[in-house]
């Protein structure tokens, strides 16, 4: 959910990397060509994991998901030390402040290129422009230094046992866990993305969306966590989904800690299992293994596994009791969470 990415300087091709995600942000942000963004995207998580130095374009395009133009790509940079078409995109300050922009949560692409069009080239510029923005993207904007930054492994977890303490106390019965990058075991994360269930919450008995507002199971740990001060502020509450900032008690270590975004969505405790690997990822493990689940005779998605049948209409959804029973569905080897960074 972050649009912060783990920096990658400890990798002998993080040069590599960083020009390939500066050129997938242009095309998500700027020309809006989501084919691109997803071929940059895809040759930078495979170059981010390559152990050793990239040679040559030759050898890369030898890699999952590296192509003749990235391949290219590779040779010019290896060549020059710059790539022409980054230099042009970055030497475009509609470009530049668009990518900029984008950054402050809230504001995707559509909303960012409309305000260059106005003229706000900066986070200063939006700063003298804050009547132009809603809710969400003013609590962008309040925190955005801090969100900027990385959250350290050390201080996810004194979130997740602060939060989880008092989830805790309100009802026992309640699940939590962080996903994301944390429980893929990075040593940094973006935000705090929490799945949250409870067994007197499955798709059978949630109330219908339409009309009803939040979910008490929801809504009552939200109020919990605003009651001790977690949550300083509120982007958007839905009925299965808050979103928000986060904030440690303060210390005398650590008198101003900084604030952080959170959010919580509430599953059918039928369908935690699926939407707790779904959540955890990485995006690129999940799409490899819904491919091997079709293989197999399954679609598989955030909520269920279900059987397809021969006229190609899946049935319905398989009991699902661990997240170690969806691999077994689809004879695929058990993974741990950090086993999944691809």
């Amino acid at each position: 959910m972050s649009k912060r990415k783990a920096p990658s300087d400890d990798n002998p091709n993080a040069d590599f990397v960083d020009f390939l995600i500066e050129l997938s942000n242009y095309e998500k942000n700027v020309t809006r060509q989501m084919h691109k963004y997803n071929v940059y995207r895809k040759a930078a998580s495979t170059l981010a994991k390559y152990p050793t130095r990239i040679k040559s374009g030759d050898e890369a395009k030898k890699l999952d998901g590296i192509g003749k133009q990235i391949g290219k790509k590779i040779d010019e940079f290896i060549e020059t030390g710059s790539l022409r078409k980054l230099d042009k995109i970055m030497a475009d300050d509609n470009n530049v402040a668009i990518n900029l922009l984008t950054r402050v949560t809230g504001i995707g692409p559509a909303a960012a290129q409309k305000l260059v069009k106005e003229g706000i080239m900066s986070i200063e510029d939006l700063k003298k422009n804050e009547d132009k923005l809603n809710h969400h993207q003013k609590i962008g904007l309040k925190h955005f230094e801090d969100f900027e930054k990385r959250i350290p492994r050390e201080e996810m977890v004194k979130l997740q046992d602060h939060a989880f303490a008092e989830i805790e106390k309100l009802d026992s019965q309640y699940i939590a866990k962080v996903c994301g990058s944390f429980r893929r075991g990075k040593q940094s994360s973006g935000d705090i993305d929490v799945l949250l269930a409870h067994p007197s919450y499955t798709s059978q008995t949630q109330t219908p969306k339409k009309g009803k507002g939040k979910s008490q199971y929801l809504n009552t740990v939200v109020e919990k966590l605003e009651e001790i001060g977690f949550i300083t502020d509120t982007l958007s509450h839905g009925e299965s989904k808050y979103m928000g900032v986060c904030q440690l008690p303060p210390t005398k270590e650590e008198p101003e800690p900084a604030f952080r975004r959170l959010d919580i969505r509430l599953i059918p405790h039928d369908q935690y299992y699926c939407a707790l690997l779904y959540f955890t990822g990485s995006d690129l493990f999940n799409k490899d293994m819904r491919g091997i689940a079709l293989e197999k005779g399954f679609t598989l998605n955030e909520y269920t596994i279900r059987p397809m049948g021969s006229t190609g209409i899946a049935g319905e959804p398989l009991p699902v009791s661990s997240e170690e029973d969806v691999f077994d569905y689809i004879e695929m080897k058990y993974k741990k969470p950090e086993e999944r960074s691809m």
